[in-house]
């Protein structure tokens, strides 16, 4: 915009868009589209300030915002970055101001991740965001303290949703954030708290990790040593190890070359291999349980892809080891629960590479911080990468999931590395097109190739050779348009698409003559290209074959159904498209040829016109597209003339069935008429008469083609389309296409050609309008009014002339205008529709039809309402009809949305994510621009409602309560997408709909109330609708009335279930509507520079002063009313429920919707806390289950708030912390500690005690600032009666009242469904809120119950014991001492008492009950109850159940406990030692996990200190001590009784009873302790390889199946660099055993060790050799078992490639299999032959270590083998057995294989594999 005069102080900048869609500007209208963009954001600007300075946030900022996403969608970014920033910082005040509606919290966020989604348009510098607001919000969202009371409701997305909102805000953090995070969040991190989880997932979602080279010390260099060293020291992957690696893999990826991982790269790889879950071994391995948590594939990609590259590239080398190691677990023989996991990582990894080279090399540079150079990834490396993965893709095509993930993998290879990625490809591609016998082959690699078409096509210098495979890729593939196999015809279809979309059909033999500059390859292209021809005229002769295979005669009977089945439509969608974008291609010469040959074909035949005509007129339709005028001059004189020769007969006007050929041509003439409308023209007067004469036909076939023929015809010349879709534009006339191969579309010249309908098209739409649609609608008109009537066939006849001109010709027709319908919603900001410009210009003086059509078809629809209510068939059309008025400018949604997935499809299997900026085929290019045209028409939400609109939908609500099922369902769908359409109509329609249901409408039917029901759960299905106050108030009451109504009856059962339906969507999308709306000065802030805000500057002045005051005064009203409202529509729901009349269902309704009322924010009226108080004791069970809860959530309204104060540790324990971070067990946190000598056992020690409830507190960091209860302050402990509220009143009353109270007993203490019960939390919650609100009020009561309860064994009088004792001892956290001290004299008997009693069925209730107790609670507080556990566990005499029962039950209450009960924890432990000799199972199981839990402390972590609770290497000592008895023994034999004998025993039973139970801890800690002490465990190895059996067999007593499962276990651990030389030596020890079970099982545990371990160990190669000396070792045992494990254990370590099959390995073991044996035939002399099988073994290993694949020194090494056949036993058996394996796996792809061999090894394999001794 330019202003004259420099003077002028009006002289504003230009505006800069931030990004503009670019597809706007190749619209045929662009040129007043910056104007209409301009004036809509004028709009959005003024009035969304204006809402916000008003304080309107309903309806008017949320009208406003929505304005806004559309803008976004229609426009792209097209505002200036002053405006980008004002919109981003006003929503994101809006959407962080405390307490906002849930709902609208979630649409801001919404609309703020699609402001931030490109990140590149704001740098930090443009904006910063606080990050405190979102972190409050988040945590009152996702950790809500009251939500699982039902005291808020959050839509089912929203934490998806938030984590999103962070995720696009972190980049803009401000640089201090970093380290206020970590002050916040550091001292949660204690390992074995849940708090952990918290912390460390808060950190991975919140840690900015986008930050310029300068700043990094003050981001992640403040943690990334810490937590690295966390990572690296903890085992087991805890759950929160995942978020730590999601955030590592984050910071790798924003900051790759500025974090050095090289030091890390062995530990990374380890467990990214252990994360994949892999089953290892031959042994069958135990299987850890807790392995559910392995990394997000998704993030471990990230990573992989950031490590790559830098000097050196080490972590290549790592991943192709990586890649090695599992490569065979890709090979479709093998398959498992760990495949998924695979594929993902083949599938996502290439991609990942791929946008780090476009982020390299292509992306424009902008303000993130670039890669360094030396970082980079070179060609070399990105090749080393592709031949990394290329065997595993290779192998994964013909996966049994299907070849998806390796196709998406080898598109992106190729994008890399084409030259190495496509030709192995190729080479399976041609061999599948040769063979017949196996059609997956051909599937699955036409679908690779197809990915890799645009690698192959383009011209490139790294493998120009590719594109002279086009021709014979597409000659090849012709065999599979085969009418047999659907499959491989419809992914022929697709290849064939794809590659000639790239290819222009063009012969240009002629160039080479032409042209000097052409290079070789370029040449033979050129000569090649004059196959095109043939191509083509195949390919359509294929189609034709395909097509007479499916006459309707040949699939199926004449009598069975006259529609397509679901696989013709597909193919016929397949062919037409296939064939259409093949003739698109095609030069002008071979284009004729080809439409000559479909002509023939079309005409020379009749074709029945439902399966094989829709595919030839389809065919045609295509042909006609591509060049229309020259395919009109064919097709329409031939069709018309035929017609007209038909038709001139009168009596055919009459007859019900017509001959074949007419209807054949119809079908054909209606489908060629879709083309360019402007050739249209030309044959205007034969149209015109074939429609005039065959539109009014009797016969129903015929019409129906007229009809269709009349849209096409309108549709082709009113709408705007673009003409061609070639893939240059302009033809392909240029000297020489083959340059033009796979070349990208250029958004800048794309060379659009639009078919913008002209005035004579015009006048000739208005002109068939005249002469078809004008009688009819007369007709219709004089058939309402009797004169004359038409029977219904005429009128249906009539209805589909009308319906399908209004759909051709429905963009020309203006939509529906009129008055608005005013008062619907009170707002004081503008609430208008916008009006978009889709390229058409009204003309007012010719005759609107919609208007006319609108009027008539209301008529006739009361018309037949009236008279003939079972018409149903017209009152179908008529509904139709009605939508299409509404809705219909030229594109329906539903088509419109399935195109668009289809566009995204193709677009991502074409596209090139490598140099991305839109290099898309120009095809695809063009169909972007008609989607972004068609989109335009189709933007219709928030359209303005209209009196016309009103009486369309009360028409609609008639026929949704109408008489027949169908013309309901089909009516009330049309009324929903209206109701959500048209702005706020859902407030005028639903009191109507309500109004259907009211008991007082006396005449409705039943029929009506189903139709009313139907048409509320349908408003409940779009959520928008129903979230005012207004529609809740009244729909909710009138749902709970229609029970009294005379029409409801529940013996129908659809009446039911659509009540349930309705109940159960209220109850999954009910989210709490706001009461209260405050708009923060921040934002009126804000508001006000939008409002000052220029270009465009706002469309009007802003708010005056008045304004202003009105706003903020109506916004007070608003809140009072709206409270009122919440109350009334409580009260209304009390009120339907003293109604006697209600049926049962509807009083079940009626609560579930109260209880849905409570909040946080308003206290529930005292009527409903009464109605809820003896709902406790209601006679339905479910009435008193919803109660229960929601008493609950009232007694968590009516908490009083205590107060706190801030308290600094320090002081308290009298020492401070030394600099750095310190963790665990120390000075300055002694005093949180349990102590046994200063327990608070007087008020004085009570109260004078600090008492910390959260057991994290204190363990890693101190809080900034530690807020505690006040201990001091005097609480007033009962609440004085005249000090309650209304609400506490009521409670109090009816909790005083012994026969409420015993009624409520009984009722708890019922069973509610046999054998499923459990611990119920809230109920727990019901009492706990109870005795914290109350004290001990209502104890006395009580008491008499619990003592009666206890003594009752019955599981459910224990189970509601367990509750009420769990809520009494949670609930009594901030009671005085006298009232504590007494509860626990109290307490302590019955809790005894009730755990002598304890039972099989109630042992894990109590367990569940003292954990609860003893959750986050100080345990110096409740020290009586776990001195009453710590009492006598063990009693020894009496069951062994309830010894273990007890145990359990301590457990639970010091886990909670974790690192501050030390003492218990030794005194625990000194208890249990001696008792460690139980001879009963279960009770050695539960000391066993006890054990676990005493040493869980007991960890090696980071700056932590050595815990003072009991160290596993003291117990380990002592205990070997205890086992020397059975270390001296070669055997250990198990012959202990079950049964405890007198202490006569000798030592050695004894220590086998004790090897049992330190067996069972063994077992236990596997997976779940943090670290693993290695040398303790190693001191216990050898007695374990004693014991452990080689074999399975389940008859195995008990301790050989846990030797062997704890050596399972152990041998999956984690190995720590230092731990590896003690393992290995303790291996190298039992090697030596004389036991050969021992010498066996070491093998079998170095396997696993070494695949769980494998880049640990590898980063020593002095410890690799010596696994190869001690494999090699094994190899000559003397005992056949062990060679045979250590060759299978030497084929895995060649397998993974932990060492390399070198020369040396090969004559070592070549040299041994050639130990000459004596000749004499008497005794073989044992160690030559040991040797000589030794050598077999070893090179049988070799060939077994490759199973999928040749490598050059194999065929040597099985020519060796082969010498070995005559040999003694057991080499010959060896032999034999390598042999068939070699053939097992190597038989699938022979043809490949046998290219290795020369002809003599081949002749001499042939001889082996097939001689007599394979049989023998």
């Amino acid at each position: 915009m330019t202003v004259g005069g420099a003077h002028s102080t009006a002289c504003r900048p230009v505006l800069v868009p931030q990004r503009e869609l670019l597809y706007n500007g190749l619209l045929p209208y662009s040129d007043r589209l910056d104007r209409e963009a301009s004036e809509l954001l004028a709009d959005i600007k003024w009035n969304l300030s204006r809402a916000v300075l008003l304080r309107e946030l309903w309806p008017g900022v949320a009208f406003w915002t929505r304005k806004l996403f559309s803008f976004l969608k229609l426009y792209g970014r097209r505002f200036s970055k002053d405006d980008h920033v004002l919109f981003i910082k006003l929503l994101y005040d809006l959407v962080t101001m405390p307490d906002l509606e849930p709902h609208m919290m979630q649409s801001y966020a919404r609309l703020i991740i699609q402001l931030l989604k490109k990140k590149e348009l704001l740098s930090r510098d443009d904006l910063q965001l606080p990050w405190r607001p979102l972190y409050q919000l988040f945590e009152k969202v996702v950790h809500s303290k009251t939500e699982h009371l039902g005291l808020i409701w959050f839509p089912n997305s929203v934490e998806h949703i938030l984590k999103a909102l962070i995720k696009s805000c972190r980049p803009y953090f401000p640089a201090s954030s970093t380290k206020e995070m970590l002050e916040e969040w550091r001292p949660l991190l204690c390992v074995f708290d849940v708090a952990m989880q918290k912390a460390i997932s808060n950190m991975e979602l919140f840690l900015p990790t986008i930050m310029p080279p300068e700043e990094h010390a003050q981001g992640f260099r403040l943690w990334f040593d810490e937590l690295m060293e966390l990572w690296v020291s903890v085992q087991n992957q805890p759950s929160w190890e995942g978020h730590l690696v999601n955030l590592f893999a984050r910071l790798a990826n924003d900051n790759i070359g500025y974090v050095d991982w090289t030091p890390h790269l062995a530990t990374i790889f380890t467990r990214i291999l252990r994360s994949l879950n892999l089953p290892v071994g031959v042994s069958h391995m135990v299987a850890l349980r807790y392995l559910t948590n392995s990394y997000d594939i998704g993030h471990l990609v990230l990573w992989i892809t950031a490590l790559l590259g830098g000097p050196g590239n080490p972590a290549q080398k790592e991943l192709t080891c990586l890649f090695n190691s599992i490569a065979s677990f890709y090979h479709p023989s093998n398959h498992g629960r760990w495949q998924s996991r695979l594929m993902r990582l083949l599938q996502r990894l290439p991609a990942s590479v791929v946008r780090r080279v476009h982020r390299e090399r292509h992306a424009a540079p902008g303000w993130i911080t670039l890669v360094p150079e030396s970082q980079r990834l070179t060609d070399e490396d990105l090749q080393e990468f592709t031949r990394s993965l290329t065997g595993a893709a290779l192998l994964a095509m013909f996966s049994k999931t299907g070849c998806t993930d390796a196709a998406y993998a080898l598109q992106n290879l190729a994008l890399l590395t084409p030259q190495l990625a496509i030709p192995p490809v190729l080479e399976k591609t041609y061999a599948a097109m040769e063979t017949l016998t196996e059609p997956h082959t051909l599937t699955a690699t036409l679908s690779c190739m197809i990915g890799m078409a645009r690698s192959l096509v383009a011209p490139s210098d790294r493998y120009p050779e590719g594109r002279l495979h086009v021709l014979p890729l597409l000659m090849g593939s012709l065999p599979g348009v085969d009418p047999n196999d659907f499959s491989k015809c419809m992914i022929t279809f697709q290849f064939i698409t794809t590659f000639t979309t790239l290819v222009p059909l063009v012969d240009c033999s002629s160039a080479p003559s032409r042209h000097t500059d052409l290079s070789e390859v370029e040449k033979d292209l050129c000569f090649a290209s004059a196959e095109f021809e043939d191509f083509v005229l195949q390919f359509l002769d294929r189609c034709f074959a395909l097509i007479d295979c499916s006459t309707l005669e040949q699939t199926r009977d004449e009598m069975e159904t006259d529609t397509q089945t679901q696989l013709e439509s597909l193919v016929e969608l397949g062919l037409s498209s296939t064939v259409s974008t093949v003739l698109t291609q095609c030069s002008k010469q071979i284009y004729m040829v080809a439409l000559e040959k479909v002509y023939n074909f079309a005409t020379s035949n009749i074709f029945e016109t439902c399966v094989s005509g829709r595919m030839v007129a389809d065919m045609c339709r295509a042909a006609a597209k591509c060049h229309p005028a020259e395919s009109l001059r064919l097709f329409v004189p031939h069709c018309c003339s035929l017609i007209f020769h038909t038709t001139e007969n009168e009596d055919l006007q009459s007859e019900d069935e017509l001959d074949k050929e007419l209807l054949w041509n119809l079908q054909l003439l209606s489908e060629v008429t879709r083309v360019d409308g402007e050739q249209l023209l030309k044959y205007r007067g034969d149209l015109e008469r074939v429609l005039s004469t065959c539109v009014r036909l009797r016969c129903k076939r015929a019409y129906t083609l007229a009809c269709s023929l009349l849209e096409h015809t309108l549709r082709s010349l009113s709408l705007i389309y673009p003409t061609e879709y070639r893939s240059t534009s302009g033809g392909f006339d240029t000297d020489l296409p083959i340059r033009d191969w796979g070349r990208a579309g250029d958004v800048s010249a794309l060379g659009l050609c639009w078919h913008v309908p002209s005035r004579e098209e015009e006048d000739f739409v208005f002109q068939l309008l005249y002469r078809l649609l004008r009688p009819e609608l007369e007709r219709i008109e004089g058939h309402v009014s009797g004169e004359p009537p038409m029977s219904r066939e005429e009128l249906l006849q009539s209805l589909a002339i009308v319906q399908h001109c209004l759909l051709g010709a429905g963009s020309m027709l203006p939509p529906l205008d009129g008055p608005h319908v005013t008062d619907i919603v009170p707002s004081m900001v503008n609430l208008g529709e916008v009006k978009l410009h889709i390229g058409v210009d009204y003309d007012d003086s010719r005759e609107n039809y919609r208007v006319s059509i609108c009027h008539t078809m209301r008529l006739l629809l009361h018309h037949i309402l009236e008279h003939t209510e079972d018409d149903t068939k017209s009152l179908f059309v008529i509904i139709k009809i009605i939508s299409d008025l509404m809705f219909f400018r030229g594109t329906r949604k539903k088509e419109f949305d399935s195109r668009w997935k289809n566009f995204t499809l193709v677009k991502k299997s074409m596209e090139n994510r490598l140099h991305g900026n839109k290099q898309h085929i120009r095809a695809l290019l063009v169909d972007r621009v008609l989607l972004q045209h068609e989109m335009r028409k189709l933007v219709v939400e928030g359209r303005e409602y209209k009196e016309v609109h009103q009486k369309l939908l009360c028409d609609l609500l008639l026929l949704s309560t109408s008489t027949y099922s169908q013309v309901r369902s089909r009516a009330q769908s049309v009324l929903t997408t209206a109701l959500v359409t048209f702005s706020f109509s859902h407030r005028d329609m639903i009191p109507r709909i309500v109004q259907l249901l009211s008991p007082q409408h006396t005449n409705g039917t039943q029929q009506q109330l189903k139709g009313a029901l139907y048409c509320l759960l349908a408003a409940y299905s779009s959520v928008s609708l129903v979230r005012d106050w207004d529609c809740v108030g009244t729909m909710w009451p009138a749902l709970v009335r229609c029970g009294l109504s005379p029409a409801m009856t529940l013996e129908e059962h659809s009446v039911g279930q659509v009540l349930d339906d309705i109940i159960d969507r209220i109850h999954r999308q009910h989210d709490t509507i706001g009461i209260f709306f405050t708009v923060s000065e921040s934002c009126v802030e804000i508001a006000k520079q939008i409002a000052r805000s220029h270009n465009p500057a706002p469309s009007s002045e802003t708010a005056t002063v008045e304004e202003l005051k009105e706003g903020l005064q109506r916004q007070q009203i608003r809140n009072v009313v709206n409270a009122r409202k919440y109350e009334k529509l409580v009260n209304d729901l009390l009120d339907c429920l003293e109604d006697r009349e209600l049926p049962w269902k509807f009083e079940h309704m009626a609560t579930d919707l109260l209880s849905l009322l409570l909040r946080d924010d308003h206290p529930l009226p005292p009527d409903a806390v009464l109605y809820f108080t003896q709902g406790l004791v209601h006679d339905s069970i479910s009435i008193r289950k919803v109660s229960i809860v929601a008493m609950a959530g009232i007694l968590k309204q009516l908490k009083r708030p205590r107060k706190k104060v801030a308290v600094k540790p320090s002081d308290i324990g009298g020492v401070a912390d030394p600099e750095g971070w310190w963790a665990g067990d120390r000075q300055a946190n002694r005093w949180l500690q349990y102590n046994s000598n200063n327990l608070p056992l007087s008020e004085e020690q009570w109260d004078s005690q600090l008492h910390v409830e959260k057991t994290h507190v204190g363990y890693y960091s101190w809080p900034r600032e530690m807020m505690i209860y006040a201990p001091s302050e005097k609480l007033k402990d009962d609440l004085p009666y005249e000090e309650m509220s209304e609400a506490e009143k009521i409670i109090s009353e009816y909790f005083s009242d012994p026969e409420f109270i015993e009624q409520l007993i009984e009722f708890l203490s019922l069973e509610d469904r046999k054998g499923k019960d459990s611990f119920n939390p809230r109920r727990f919650c019901l009492f706990k809120g109870l005795f914290r609100n109350y004290g001990d009020v209502f104890l006395p009561l009580l008491w008499p119950h619990l003592e009666q309860l206890a003594a009752d064994p019955h599981e459910s009088s224990q189970r509601c014991l367990c509750e009420i004792t769990a809520g009494l001892i949670r609930g009594s956290k901030l009671w005085s001492f006298s009232k504590v001290d007494r509860l626990w004299h109290l307490l302590c008997p019955l809790i005894s008492m009730a755990l002598t009693n304890i039972t099989m069925e109630t042992f894990t209730d109590w367990g569940t009950c003292i954990a609860t107790a003893c959750e986050g609670r100080d345990p110096r507080k409740l020290h009586w109850l776990l001195e009453l556990l710590m009492e006598s566990p063990l009693i020894g005499e009496g069951s062994s159940f309830r010894d273990a029962s007890l145990l359990y039950v301590l457990q639970g209450g010091l886990a909670q406990q974790q690192w501050r009960v030390s003492e218990l924890l030794h005194r625990l432990l000194a208890y249990l030692e001696p008792k460690l000799t139980q001879v009963y199972k279960n009770v050695r199981e539960r000391i066993g996990s006890v054990l676990t839990y005493i040493f869980m402390m007991d960890v090696a972590l980071p700056h932590t200190q050595p815990t003072t609770s009991p160290h596993v290497a003291d117990f380990v000592t002592r205990v070997l001590e205890r086992l020397k008895p059975l270390t001296s023994e070669a055997e250990i034999r198990n012959h202990v009784h079950e049964e405890n004998t007198p202490e006569t025993e000798d030592e050695h039973t004894q220590a086998v009873k004790l090897l049992k139970t330190v067996l069972k801890w063994l077992m236990a800690s596997a997976g779940r302790t943090f670290t693993t002490p290695v040398q303790q465990q190693l001191q216990l190895l050898p007695l374990l390889f004693k014991i452990a059996p080689v074999e399975i067999d389940e008859s195995y007593d008990e301790m050989k199946q846990d030797a062997r499962t704890c050596l399972s276990l152990m041998s999956q651990g984690l190995l720590y660099p230092q731990h590896i030389a003690l393992v290995l030596a303790a291996l190298e020890e039992m090697a030596g055993s004389r036991s050969w079970h021992a010498r066996y099982s070491v093998l079998t545990y170095l396997q696993i060790m070494v695949f769980y371990n494998l880049f640990t160990l590898l980063s020593v190669p002095v410890e690799v050799q010596r696994i190869r000396k001690l494999v090699m070792r094994l190899l000559l045992d003397e005992q056949l078992e062990v060679r045979d494990m250590a060759a299978t254990t030497l084929s895995g370590l060649l397998q993974c490639h932990f060492f390399p099959l070198d020369r040396m390995l090969q004559t070592q073991l070549q040299t041994l299999s050639q130990m000459r044996l004596p000749k004499a035939r008497g005794e073989l002399t044992s160690t030559d032959l040991v040797r000589r099988h030794a050598g077999v073994l070893g090179l049988s290993a070799c060939i077994l270590s490759s199973p999928y694949d040749v490598p050059a020194w194999m065929p040597q090494i099985l020519m060796d083998l082969s010498d070995h056949l005559n040999d003694p036993q057991p080499i010959e058996m060896t032999v034999k057995k390598t042999l068939s394996e070699f053939r097992r796996t190597h038989h699938d792809n022979w043809q490949e294989h046998r290219q290795r061999f020369t002809d003599d090894q081949l002749l001499v394999l042939t001889d082996l594999l097939v001689s007599p001794c394979y049989y023998a």
